[in-house]
This record gives C-alpha cells, sequence and structure tokens, in this order.
C-alpha cells in the first residue's frame, strides 16, 4: 500500500542505518564509495525524489562526485552504501513543494519518505551554509557531509533542527483547524508554530493557539512527532489541548481563516468523504493527529 498506514507517521520508518562509525573513518568511507552495491539517490530537477513501484529510485555512484552519506541499506550480510550527491543541494523555488513533489511523496510507500526526507534536509543544510557564521568564509564539507568546516578559521558546522509545534485545540467535541490563504481551495489543518527560545512544548502550543487564533488552552498532551523537511529540517511536535472557550479572534497575518469541526465530520473528511474541509495529505503529521483526535485521543 502506498504511503503511510494506519496509525503510521509520514516521513518516519526509515530503514537505513546511519553507520556514524563510517562518519569518522575517511578510509572506510573510500572503500564504501567504491563498494560495487554503493547507489546514489536520484532526484529529480525540483527536487523531488524518482520513484518507481513507490520505492526511491537509486544510481550508480558517478566517479568524483561530491557525496553525503545517508547510511547503509540491508541486512549484516548485505550492506549497500547509499548516498545522495552534495550536488543537488536546492535552494529558491526548489525549496517548496511543487505538484510533482506531493504526488510522489503520496506514491511512496512507509518508510521510504523517511530517507528522501533526511536527504533533503540535509542538502538544504548544505546550500544554506556555505560559508562561516563565524568568520564569513567558505567553508567545505566534512565528516562524510554531515558537517561543513570553516577554511579558514576551522570552525566547525554540523545540521541542526527546528523544532515546530503541531496541535488541535479541542473544545466539546469539536476541533479546532484553520488555513492559510496559500493553501489549495478548502484545505484546513492543525494550527503550527516555531518553538522559541526558552520555551516548553507546553507553552509553545499555549502561546502559538492564543497568537493565531485567540483561543486559550490548557492540558497539553503529545501524540507524535515527525521530521520535516520543507523548507528545511523541521521536527514537527503534535500535541491536542483543551480549549478554554471556543470564541475565535484570528490573526490575519498567519490564518485566513479558522473554525471548530465536530468529531464524526472530521472523520468523514479524512474517511475521503466531502466535507466541511480537505483534509491535509496523509504522509502530513497533520492528518495523523487529525485521524488519531477522531479516533477518540
Amino acid at each position: 500500500m502506498s504511503g503511510p498506514g494506519a496509525g503510521t507517521v509520514g516521513f518516519t520508518g526509515g530503514r537505513l542505518d546511519r553507520a556514524d562509525a563510517l562518519r569518522h573513518d575517511p578510509a572506510a568511507l573510500a572503500a564504501a564509495v567504491r563498494d560495487p552495491r554503493a547507489a546514489m539517490l536520484s532526484l529529480a530537477a525540483d527536487g523531488s525524489p524518482v520513484v518507481a513501484d513507490g520505492r526511491l529510485v537509486w544510481a550508480p555512484v558517478e566517479p568524483g562526485a561530491d557525496l553525503a552519506l545517508l547510511g547503509l541499506d540491508g541486512d549484516n550480510g548485505e550492506r549497500a552504501p547509499r548516498f545522495v550527491a552534495l550536488s543537488a543541494a536546492v535552494g529558491g523555488a526548489a525549496s517548496f513543494r511543487s505538484p510533482v513533489m506531493m504526488a510522489a511523496l503520496a506514491s511512496l510507500r512507509e518508510g521510504e519518505a523517511a530517507t528522501f526526507a533526511a536527504a533533503r534536509s540535509l542538502l538544504q543544510w548544505h546550500s544554506r551554509h556555505g560559508f562561516c557564521a563565524n568568520c564569513g568564509h567558505a567553508t567545505a564539507p566534512f565528516r562524510a557531509g554531515w558537517g561543513r568546516a570553516c577554511l579558514h578559521c576551522r570552525a566547525e558546522h554540523f545540521p541542526r533542527v527546528d523544532p515546530v509545534v503541531i496541535m488541535i485545540a479541542e473544545h466539546h467535541g469539536r476541533a479546532l483547524v484553520g488555513r492559510q490563504a496559500g493553501w489549495p481551495a478548502g484545505r484546513y489543518s492543525a494550527l503550527a508554530g516555531f518553538l522559541e527560545p526558552g520555551e516548553s512544548v507546553e507553552e509553545a502550543v499555549a502561546r502559538e493557539t492564543w497568537e493565531e487564533a485567540g483561543v486559550r488552552v490548557r492540558g497539553v498532551r503529545y501524540v507524535a512527532s515527525q521530521p520535516w523537511p520543507f523548507p528545511h529540517a523541521q521536527l514537527m511536535i503534535a500535541c491536542v489541548a483543551t480549549a478554554e472557550n471556543d470564541a475565535i479572534t484570528l490573526d490575519t497575518n498567519e490564518l485566513e481563516d479558522a473554525m471548530w469541526v465536530p468529531r464524526a465530520e472530521v472523520a468523514r473528511v479524512l474517511a475521503g468523504e466531502e466535507g466541511a474541509f480537505l483534509a491535509p495529505p496523509p504522509y502530513a503529521i497533520a492528518h495523523t493527529l487529525l485521524s488519531r483526535w477522531a479516533d477518540g485521543l
């Protein structure tokens, strides 16, 4: 079955061994590149994964390519090295999801999107860190592509992940959902926002729900998390909270609209029936969050 299965969170379940020891062993890494089983991830010009029969497509390693190690594929007897070419680093328009990319993501089998998420997040990081944040000079990849070192001051820089809370406020059997102006017509989703320095997950959920919709919440409960590689590496932290009232005051800089939707209506929409809104795609954790809430979470 394509896409994440019931209860499965999109972009999770990756099967590659990340092989951290290889990142610290230049000789072993060089041998992995020469391994006849080694392969590079195939990506389209817009950064979309090339997909065949629900699986990522891999190509032979190009001689002399600047590579990042994604990990080892297979069991202990068949450990095939897997790489992504750093020349595929994307930015600008390619940092957003095109209809082609969304279709490719929806067609991937369970676990395959996790490898793509790691590769894309890593490529995005390289595209934005060509110069040292310490002294401004050029940096170069090292540690199998999982770091960049300044060629001038020798400072070392490593990929980071931005935490984001994504949440449903519930009030008497209804869920609060909202939409941004640029989304497809009719699409609504859970509210979301970045954690700020010095803030807990619970505090971020309460602040973002208040700022975006004017709704006070309490009793924040963690549900699940998801890596999200758009436009760069994020960790989506899904929660449910209890709303103190149902009065909505929109921040129109953030949301075009928001509404309360009964549990039965959410269940109908997720089942593919026409309803009050268009659900987020199955690979998004908002879909998982709404599904688990509709099941009585």
